[in-house]
This record gives structure tokens, sequence and C-alpha cells, in this order.
């Protein structure tokens, strides 16, 4: 299964929908509107009204911080509201869950993390979503046919060069080149792992510093049959730990399958991560437990991800936090070294971050920016 991205998020116009044709690759199709809803006991809730009442008290929290001199995280935000102030215990937990499912699931931050003022600065294509039952590696294997790719060899630094760039590889060798697209997580030009002997401009390292890697990890999970309602694409559970276990995917409906796929983002994807595959196993188990009753099978087979321990990432995607705009994501794209060095990637985009799509689309911006 993959443990990256897995869906193109809006069909319509979508770049990934035209190379997915291309490639041939089948998609199906999960709607958010497939939802099951479960308490901390397991028994069915109707959130529609009380998922409207705490995005309402969410809009107001932001409209008042907007006022403010100084952006602050979205949970200051909250937290310094009437509506936060005044509403019960029943009230602040709706809220935490809608954070999580519309924000940190979402952006991979933190609510303590994200900006009030611009978390959400992201454009969204029109349509549905679909995810690859064959692996989202079908479209990344149809862009590299007839190119020169070398597998397994870690970049170490870039300097310059008589013809343009030198790129340092883990092997000791050098690839020199005109123009270099880096395209390096921002969690790993964050970490100077990869280092650039000349220094870069002001305002992109301005940019990697003050931009923030998200987390999002996934726990696949493959049971010898289906043992929850099989006619739903998603199952969201209020349970006793905001944002752990709160977020699933179901492949029975859509693909026929006895899969699950947990959903940890944020502080609580952090607190997890330390764990082995068996506790994490055993905690998933646990809550499916709590949500379907106690006798709920264990899992036969899991797959999981720790982006954040990953050397090649260093988290899962990047988010707006506490004073990013969308003009920072300007600053980290386009040229440095006179023009030598092209910057691209998710991170670089201010319109599509944080989604694959976003990433085809800087990277079409920086070809064309070598092509002038």
């Amino acid at each position: 299964m993959d443990l990256g991205a897995s869906w193109i998020h809006g069909v319509s116009g979508n770049p990934l929908t035209e190379l997915a044709n291309a490639a041939g690759a089948k998609r199906l199709p999960t709607s958010y509107d497939s939802t099951l809803s479960l308490d901390a006991t397991g028994r069915r809730v109707d959130l529609d009204i009380p998922m409207k009442k705490a995005m309402g008290l969410i809009a107001s929290a932001r409209k008042n911080a907007e006022g403010a001199e100084r952006d602050m995280s979205l949970a200051a935000a909250v937290h310094a509201s009437f509506g936060w102030t005044a509403a019960g215990t029943a009230d602040r937990r709706m809220v935490r869950h809608a954070v999580n499912s519309t924000v940190e699931q979402e952006y991979g931050g933190d609510w303590s993390e994200v900006s009030a003022w611009h978390h959400d600065d992201s454009e969204e294509f029109a349509g549905g979503d679909v995810f690859f039952p064959q692996g989202f590696d079908q479209v990344i294997d149809f862009l590299a046919v007839g190119l020169d790719i070398r597998r397994g060899t870690t970049v170490q630094g870039f300097h310059r060069a008589a013809r343009g760039v030198g790129v340092r590889l883990a092997d000791g060798s050098t690839v020199e080149a005109d123009h270099v697209v880096v395209t390096l997580p921002l969690g790993v030009l964050r970490a100077g792992s990869v280092k650039f002997d000349a220094p870069l401009a002001a305002r992109r390292q301005r940019a990697i510093d003050t931009l923030r890697m998200g987390l999002l990890n996934k726990c696949w999970l493959r049971f010898d049959r289906v043992a929850w309602p099989g006619d739903v694409d998603w199952i969201e559970w209020l349970g006793p730990r905001d944002g752990v276990w709160a977020q699933w995917l179901s492949l029975a409906h859509s693909a026929k399958l006895p899969v699950l796929l947990g959903f940890n983002a944020g502080h609580q994807a952090r607190e997890m991560e330390p764990l082995d595959d068996r506790a994490m196993v055993a905690s998933a188990h646990e809550a499916l437990k709590a949500m379907f009753g106690g006798s709920f099978p264990a899992p036969r087979a899991a797959q999981i991800s720790r982006w954040s321990q990953d050397p090649l990432s260093l988290g899962a995607y990047s988010f707006n936090a506490v004073g990013v705009s969308p003009a920072t994501r300007r600053d980290l794209a386009g040229t440095d070294w006179d023009g030598r060095l092209v910057f691209a990637g998710e991170a670089a985009s201010d319109r599509y971050f944080g989604t694959a799509h976003g990433a085809v689309v800087s990277g079409r911006t920086a070809a064309r920016l070598i092509g002038t």
C-alpha cells in the first residue's frame, strides 16, 4: 500500500489526472460524504449539526485573529475567543475533533503550530477524490520513461562549477550540469543535511527557516475479513484522546478489500512514532475494539509510516506555520546562483502546497524557468 501520496484530490483539471490517464493507471473513488461517525463507545452519531457549530466557532475565532497586529497559532486564536470561553466540555471536544479532521489531518501541522491567518491558503481542484489501488508509483514510472535516473545514490551537496552546478554524491563522485532543479523535501532543507557551498539568496534561506514540515502517518491494516460496516469509505471516531486514531479509510467499499487505514497527524503522530510495529498495531487494534466491540479481529498484516524519522524526508509535507504567508513560498521557489539552481516541489507551491499535484505544477514552472 502507498505510505506517501495515495490520492488525486480534485480530478477536474488536475495535472495528475492527465498523467494518470496517460499512464493507464486504474483509479477508484472515495467520498467524504460516505462517512460513518462513532463516539468513544462505538455508538453511531450524527455529527452534521455539532460539526457546523464547531466550524462556526473556529471561523469566528479566525475572524477575530485577523484584527490582531501579528499572526498567531490557530490554537491561540480559538483559546482567546469568546466562543471557546463559553463552551462546555462537549462543545470543546467537538472543536478539537473539527480541527483535527479539517486542519491537522489535512495539513500535517498541529493546531498549536499552524497559522491562524494562512494555514489554509491553498486552492483546490473541482471534482471528487480518487486513489490508486495498484499504487501511485504508476505515475512516477510513467514520468521516468526515457530518463537516466540513478537510484540509491544520496546527494551530499552542491557547489558552483564551470558548467553551472556540481552535485556531490555519497559515493564520492560528482555530476555537473548546466542547471539543477532542487526538489529536496523541506525537512531535508531545514536540517542542512545537504550542503550548499555558496549561500542561498537571503529571502530563500529565510523561507526555509520559517516554513515547517508537517507530519501525517499511516497505519495500513489487512484483515482476514471485513468486520466493520462495508458500505462507507471513511470512519471517524471521537475517542477518549483528541486526534488519536480519529480518522480511518476503509477499502471494503471502494476496492472490496478487508483493509483499513488509520491516520495520525501533528502532535499525535509525533507522540506515537517511537512505537514499534507491534505496539503501533496493538494501539490501533485497541481503538478498533472500542469502536466495533471487543471481539473485533486482530489484523494479519500491517504497513506503517514514520515520516519524521525518514532521513530522506524528515516529515510528510510542509504547512503554513505562524508567520508564513503565500509570499514565503514564492520566496522559496525560483532561481538561485545566477539562475543555475532552481527550487521546486510542494513546499515551493503557494497555491497547492502539501500535495502531489502542487509538486507537479511547481516542477513544470521550474522547467519553464530553465527553458528561458
